[in-house]
């Protein structure tokens, strides 16, 4: 017996959703900050603000702050409105991806009809450069959650580790976050990277204290390297020594780490998309960027993949030509050989 009209629609749509890769939508991805996350692409690959020396997608590409419609809102609403009709559950909508998702001078305008279309809480994952601008303030404001970061307490430090367009100075960031923060009716959660020998030092973490006391915060988060950086002298701390530099800190704090428990929870719990990485990577070590074009995938989505094999014990990494590598542990060493 044929099923009626609407369940075989409903089925078909499924089943192109299923075999048709999403351009600007990637996930639900497991985040050590916002659990189940579908992400949402707002600038081509490395278009940012910065050009961070820890940054785990690369080298900035296209440093600027040019502010345009780098990908149109209605493509990324069309792709939104299939995706949120299948089953799939989500802690969050993040607008995040390969760059910095504010150089896209359309994101007020989605922010606005991703309210109308769901309940879901939608958080914008930010490095804070532009907040100074009003027109990004007044964009933001009907976001759920902002997700800015601050990795270093004086204008030195923040040269020699984010490395902003020539037009961003400290003071401008600085005064353009806590700007926002005195408007915003939502909650900030503030990151703070810190990198052993440069901003992961007691004097400098006690500079970026004495920043953000007169920043109004619902969290702060500290991070540092988990990933491959840009540069391979962007190196991590100790858990140790991040417990220690915690303590400088008031209100609520908490080191997020790819290694607790219930992230790892979340990565076991993905979909079969990751076999399909291990056996690229099987056949002949790769980038993340490899993998993605490979797979069409988006590089965050890779990397979150990459994640999840790396903890099973199933990848290893090699570094050359300040290029990282994945390879599968087995032929891992032929790499370095």
């Amino acid at each position: 017996m044929w099923p009626d009209g609407a369940l075989w629609k409903a089925s078909m749509r499924n089943q192109v959703m299923n075999t048709r890769r999403l351009k600007h939508i990637y996930g639900p991805v497991p985040s050590r900050r916002l659990g189940r996350s579908l992400g949402i692409d707002l600038v081509p690959y490395k278009t940012c603000t910065y050009d961070c020396i820890y940054c785990h997608l690369g080298p900035t590409t296209n440093k600027t702050i040019k502010r345009r419609e780098y990908v149109a809102i209605a493509d990324i609403i069309q792709e939104l409105e299939e995706k949120l009709s299948g089953s799939d559950t989500f802690d969050y909508i993040s607008l995040a991806g390969s760059g910095e998702p504010t150089l896209n001078s359309g994101i007020g305008d989605l922010i606005l009809k991703l309210k109308s279309m769901t309940r879901i809480p939608v958080a914008v994952l930010t490095n804070g450069s532009l907040l100074w601008m009003k027109e990004i303030q007044e964009a933001l404001m009907p976001a759920d959650l902002i997700l800015p970061s601050l990795d270093a307490g004086d204008s030195l430090l923040f040269q020699y580790t984010n490395r902003p367009h020539k037009d961003i100075s400290f003071e401008q960031m600085i005064n353009g976050l806590a700007g926002f923060s005195n408007r915003y009716k939502g909650e900030i959660w503030l990151e703070i990277f810190l990198l052993a020998g440069v901003t992961g030092i007691r004097d400098e973490v006690e500079k970026i204290n004495s920043i953000i006391k007169g920043i109004k915060l619902s969290r702060i988060q500290l991070n540092t390297v988990a990933r491959p950086p840009a540069k391979t002298f962007a190196t991590p701390l100790s858990q140790r020594q991040m417990v220690s530099l915690k303590s400088i800190f008031s209100g609520q704090v908490e080191i997020i780490s790819d290694r607790n428990k219930k992230y790892r929870q979340r990565l076991a719990a993905s979909d079969s998309t990751r076999n399909d990485v291990l056996s690229l990577i099987s056949r002949r070590p790769c980038t993340s960027s490899d993998i993605a074009r490979s797979l069409g995938l988006k590089v965050a989505e890779a990397l979150k993949h990459l994640d999840a094999l790396i903890l099973a014990g199933k990848v290893a990494t090699v570094r050359l030509s300040e290029k990282t590598f994945y390879a599968a542990k087995e032929s891992s060493h032929a790499l370095r050989s």
